[in-house]
């Protein structure tokens, strides 16, 4: 699921975005997309579709409105590019998952991210209380336990999968991706030897997503969860905790528009001062979610990228 995030952020800019995806780097323009893939041969497979929307109705399109449902389309799109990379690099003679199968892909990847970030560091903060080291839901120290079990998992998990072999190769195309990007925007010719002496760090990389979802969760429930709870609480332990889960999960909606709408403003003033305080952590994750790239997978970077803007030219 994070890597279905990268090309979210880019996204907001009203720019090209991208994607790191299985042997390969999906990039979009603003209505299509490109994948392009190394083959086992050593060829260069790319294929282009329109990107799939689900803001095409104005009140979609609304700040504090679009950003759940842009979060939406991204990893709808993410997902379907890594399908299609799959059956390229992996296996040619397997077909692309069906319907069906990418909606089932779906479900249990946002089930799985609002398990592991939403309801595992609510129990453990409630595992903090009981040891006797933080207070009630109500509290401000649950809520600090909570955020920072939040950061800890996020960034364990980011840490722990970058010793696969397969992610190292991901997060190489991800640094690829990245250089590719940079050089497009800067105006230069999309070659590996302009790409290869930029940054495999980018402000606008969705990865910084997750760290805007996080935070500003963490500042919402420290929040919202005592308020709330001024109005109704359960009568026993268990259904009390259920219910301030349930709220959280259902929290997530919003929480990810606002944290949209923070990116895009960071996007479109990136040289302040300020914006450029908001995107350090994001650059700072980066050295875990990205690899340097060799010039073989810049060049597939570049492949997507040319034919995403020339589709949409």
């Amino acid at each position: 699921m994070l890597l279905s995030f990268k090309n979210l952020l880019l996204a907001a800019a009203n720019t090209v975005g991208g994607q790191a995806v299985i042997e390969g780097v999906m990039m979009r323009s603003k209505n299509r997309l490109a994948i392009a893939v190394r083959l086992p041969d050593g060829t260069v497979e790319v294929h282009e579709r329109p990107w799939f929307s689900l803001t095409n109705h104005p009140i979609l399109k609304k700040p504090f409105i679009r950003g759940f449902p842009v979060l939406l389309e991204t990893l709808v799109n993410g997902i379907k590019a890594l399908n299609w990379s799959a059956s390229q690099a992996v296996d040619e003679d397997e077909g692309e998952l069906s319907n069906w199968h990418l909606v089932l892909s779906m479900v249990i990847a946002i089930a799985a991210a609002l398990g592991l970030f939403v309801v595992v560091p609510h129990f453990f903060s409630v595992g903090m209380e009981w040891l006797g080291f933080g207070g009630d839901v109500d509290s401000l120290s649950f809520h600090a336990w909570d955020g920072l079990f939040k950061m800890l998992i996020f960034v364990g998990y980011i840490w722990v999968i970058s010793f696969i072999p397969d992610i190292k190769r991901v997060f190489q195309y991800h640094g690829a991706e990245h250089k590719v990007i940079w050089t497009y925007e800067a105006g230069g010719s999309l070659v590996p030897e302009n790409a290869r002496i930029n940054s495999r760090l980018h402000p606008r990389c969705g990865t910084a997503f997750m760290l805007f979802v996080l935070t500003v969760s963490i500042l919402l429930y420290s929040v919202l969860v005592p308020l709330l709870m001024h109005f109704y609480v359960p009568d026993t332990f268990v259904l009390k905790h259920l219910y301030i889960v349930s709220v959280k999960l259902v929290l997530m909606a919003p929480i990810s528009a606002m944290a949209y709408e923070l990116i895009k403003f960071a996007a479109k003033h990136e040289g302040r001062m300020l914006c450029k305080v908001i995107c350090w952590p994001g650059l700072a994750l980066q050295a875990l979610t990205t690899r340097e790239p060799d010039d073989r997978q810049i060049e597939v970077a570049i492949a997507a990228l040319k034919c995403a803007v020339q589709m949409e030219e």
